[in-house]
């Protein structure tokens, strides 16, 4: 394997494992070609210190370029054999947490009887994180919940979905109706993202528009840490998901829609720089359509049909 591709799969996963004691490979052999590697370039390429090595901002670029050639190489007997007969081939797709939750079995359960040579493979994370993984072509598709749109992917949108608050069941701040006002919302402790959050980036216009401001208790990195937070009675939530039945039905209580309502825009994503795969393409349209009947089929509280 070339240096380069060599030192993309020592940095796989943004953790450099060149410096580790735990390698079936021949360590000094593999830095050696690495510090080769950086004298035919002319660039260091890992920052090295008693606490380990890390990539330097020119080994980022290397391992994302890496990665993309590394990607083409894998698709590439899918790519020939899609030719001559089923399509076949590796697609990364992912989701955020209010559709992985639901949507991932039911999708691979269509996916195998359609295109039995297509191998899904899921990556869980917020929409920010997902743009940036199909953004370097990490990932061929994602959902994503976007207020603006980037030129860095393409998209095309598919449905808009409201926001609820979610509180514990037996938390005090518990709605006992179907919905609840912004006022009554402004409130109330809430554990958010954080501010470069698209889903926090709509709260805070939405409150700030209607001159009211946030009941900010804690912000979390996680869906699964803010759902830690409510189910603790710590604070509540606002979530782009009117149905909990995805997580323990015993710790929420019914999701209540906020009036007036605000939305968030599902788009399913792809590079602007790479075209799809065959097999890329192909889920890309059957995500579409099997979307769209979800979404109809389960009425999907708050979710209002583009494509």
């Amino acid at each position: 394997m070339p240096p380069s591709l060599l030192f993309r799969e020592d940095c796989r996963g943004r953790q450099l494992l060149a410096g580790g004691a735990d390698h079936s490979r021949a360590q000094p052999a593999l830095s050696q070609q690495i510090v080769e590697l950086e004298a035919s370039l002319g660039v260091p390429l890992l920052q090295r210190s008693a606490r380990g090595v890390r990539p330097t901002v020119v080994g980022e670029k290397l391992y994302e370029e890496a990665s993309s050639i590394l990607r083409k190489l894998e698709n590439l007997p899918g790519l020939v054999r899609s030719s001559v007969g089923d399509v076949e081939g590796l697609v990364g797709l992912g989701m955020p947490a209010s559709l992985s939750t639901t949507l991932v079995g039911p999708f691979i359960a269509q996916c195998r009887a359609k295109y039995p040579k297509i191998t899904l493979k899921f990556i869980d994370g917020d929409s920010e994180f997902l743009r940036e993984e199909v953004g370097k072509s990490r990932l061929d598709l994602a959902l994503a919940f976007e207020d603006e749109f980037f030129p860095v992917v393409l998209g095309q949108p598919l449905f808009r979905q409201n926001h609820y608050l979610i509180s514990s069941r037996h938390s005090a701040h518990a709605t006992a109706g179907p919905t609840i006002s912004l006022k009554d919302v402004a409130k109330i402790p809430l554990v958010l993202p954080g501010p470069l959050n698209a889903r926090r980036i709509v709260i805070d216009r939405t409150l700030a528009e209607a001159g009211l401001s946030l009941n900010l208790a804690a912000e979390a990195v996680t869906v699964a840490s803010e759902l830690s937070a409510v189910r603790s009675g710590a604070a509540s939530t606002i979530l782009n998901l009117g149905d909990m039945s995805g997580f323990s039905l015993n710790d929420f209580a019914e999701p209540a829609l906020i009036k007036p309502t605000f939305y968030l825009t599902c788009c399913v994503i792809w590079s602007n720089e790479f075209l799809l795969t065959l097999a890329a393409e192909s889920a890309k349209s059957l995500l579409i359509d099997f979307l769209k009947a979800h979404i109809h089929a389960t009425k999907r509280p708050g979710a209002v049909w583009l494509a």
